[in-house]
């Protein structure tokens, strides 16, 4: 659904925001610059930078029209420390950030299951390069795990996914943090959330 305000709704964010919120209130920095990669509709913006108030959010898409209700949001919700959204990519390393740009820490909900794989392989790439030591990327979505699945609803999901574009798909954890190891991110924390997600915390090695 989208207002008149450009305002876009995703039904599943309603229900993820309280649980992802609990999780980045214990693993974020107290301070600094938090960045969204692929924001969406831009709804965990609006709801988290709030509840944040110590951090800056800066929310990002690739899609003009995704960036258009995130900036309505913005407007929505006036919260001083939620940035307006930033075109990027994360599949197409390195990103077009300002000069100078160093994010404390890296969010993204959603999005390496509902894109090709290019687009995890350059959140790690950039995260690896960006990120300082000890500073977290938090990953939420569903994951497989040693190739099975955690729930039958994620099996059909996957299913679902890859009928709409064979480049998607639930991707496995254990697949996930190899290719953050290479980028010297470890996989410090692993939270059980609603509907058969995870949350994923990685860090930044020394």
């Amino acid at each position: 659904m989208t207002t008149a305000d450009h305002r876009r709704f995703a039904p599943a964010t309603e229900r993820n925001r309280q649980p992802i919120l609990d999780v980045l209130r214990r693993v974020l920095p107290a301070t600094g610059t938090l960045l969204e990669i692929a924001s969406g509709t831009g709804e965990h913006a609006a709801f988290m930078a709030p509840r944040l108030p110590d951090l800056l959010w800066q929310p990002t898409d690739a899609d003009p029209d995704a960036r258009a209700s995130i900036e309505a949001w913005r407007q929505h919700t006036g919260a001083p420390n939620l940035r307006p959204p930033l075109p990027l990519d994360a599949a197409t390393p390195p990103w077009p950030l300002p000069s100078g740009f160093a994010p404390a820490a890296i969010f993204n909900a959603n999005m390496i299951h509902i894109a090709p794989w290019a687009a995890a392989l350059g959140l790690f790439a950039e995260a690896g390069r960006l990120l300082a030591p000890g500073a977290p990327l938090v990953l939420y979505g569903p994951f497989q795990v040693g190739g099975e699945h955690t729930a039958p609803s994620n099996a059909a999901f996957d299913e679902s996914l890859r009928a709409r574009d064979p480049a998607w798909g639930v991707r496995d954890r254990l697949v996930v943090a190899e290719v953050a190891a290479r980028h010297g991110l470890m996989l410090a924390e692993i939270v059980d959330m609603p509907a058969n997600n995870l949350t994923l915390v990685f860090r930044k090695g020394a």
